[in-house]
């Protein structure tokens, strides 16, 4: 049985862009700070190795910062550490994977083509392939035949199911033509759970931590052991800050602090909300004003309105004007509709009324 820590893209020096600079900076440490997490759990958990599958880096370029961490938190692991370079980090001569000076214990796959590197002491072997530009075509399509007397890993980026010669894509057939006992994905966000294509299991750990709103939730990584014909794999949270989407009705409220206040789930301080205003609401909604109100529950707060207006749209539709005819020959595709169309002609009279009224669209 072979116990390996399986993580992917970490994404180190992202730039954030959607936060302050300062906070921006205090969260590509948070992430460098991931290392060490994975260091202390890969030794706690007393893996064979550490399968690592590309992205680690958000680009050709790192802070100085970064490789230091990289280099300390590997060198505190005490299995080997196996990197395959996915499309953000990928491998060429002058990228940070051939600068940095890294442990003795790290192998970095450097080229298109699978190779296999034996895990000593353990009848295994660890396959692993890199992108060396930021696409790739299928890596899998001429896959080598393994050695059936050992156990076969492989860490990999790419996109299962994908059709498109971009991000190393591959099927699960390919898959389960490879011979191999477990898979070690990266390129997928999200944690995938364990898959299994004919005796072949695979899957994605998702990023360690969320970089956005597309990233939401709980992130973590897999502690999987391995052994022929099986694989048990456990989901392992790294405790990181974390991104979510608060959608707030103020369908019926009168006071919109006292209805964020209502809805709030309690310790918000560590993570990133954004807050999504929803419902008929004729009140004045000042954006600027609630992220002040409520900036010290969160380490950052964004407000999105997406009230509508509270209006009866027909109220006008006898009036002998260019509003009435409008209205009057927009109730005629409204009632010879179905329920999609009768939706379009609502939100399309809406706008058209407040840019009569106001020279402005109407608020979406």
């Amino acid at each position: 049985m072979i116990k390996v820590l399986h993580a992917a893209d970490f994404h180190l020096d992202s730039p954030f862009d959607a936060l302050p600079e300062e906070k921006a900076a205090v969260r590509r440490h948070e992430q460098r700070m991931l290392l060490d997490k994975i260091a202390k759990l890969a030794n706690a958990e007393q893996v064979d190795a550490v399968l690592l599958a590309g992205d680690l880096l958000d680009s050709d370029k790192s802070y100085y910062e970064t490789g230091e961490a990289l280099a300390r938190a590997f060198s505190e692991i005490r299995a080997p550490v196996f990197i395959a370079p996915g499309n953000h980090d990928y491998y060429h001569n002058y990228a940070p994977w051939a600068a940095l000076k890294l442990p003795k214990n790290v192998h970095i796959f450097k080229s298109g083509t699978p190779e296999a590197i034996e895990l000593k002491g353990k009848n295994a072997l660890i396959w692993g392939a890199a992108f060396t530009a930021n696409r790739s075509g299928g890596m899998l399509e001429n896959f080598p035949a393994v050695q059936p007397n050992k156990l076969n890993l492989m860490v990999l980026h790419g996109q299962v199911g994908s059709t498109e010669e971009a991000y190393n894509p591959m099927t699960p057939t390919q898959i389960a033509a490879t011979g191999l006992s477990y898979l070690a994905l990266g390129h997928e966000h999200t944690y995938s759970g364990l898959q299994k294509a004919g005796d072949t299991y695979y899957a994605y750990a998702g990023c360690p931590e969320g970089r956005g709103f597309d990233e939401l939730g709980t992130r973590g990584v897999i502690i999987a052991e391995v052994e022929r014909g099986r694989v048990t794999d456990r989901f392992i949270p790294l405790g990181g800050r974390e991104y979510h989407k608060l959608e707030v009705s103020l369908q019926d409220a009168s006071d919109v602090e006292a209805a964020i206040k209502a809805a709030l789930p309690p310790n918000t301080e560590r993570d990133i909300y954004r807050i999504i205003l929803t419902g008929e609401f004729d009140g004045k909604i000042n954006e600027e004003a609630l992220v002040e109100a409520f900036a010290s529950r969160f380490f950052h707060l964004a407000i999105q309105d997406q009230t509508r207006i509270c209006r009866n749209i027909w109220a006008e539709m006898e009036e002998d004007s260019l509003r009435g005819l409008f209205l009057r020959k927009m109730r005629a595709r409204y009632e010879a509709g179905d329920e999609a169309e009768k939706e379009r002609v609502t939100w399309a009279i809406r706008y058209a009324l407040e840019a009569m009224e106001k020279g402005e669209q109407w608020r979406m």
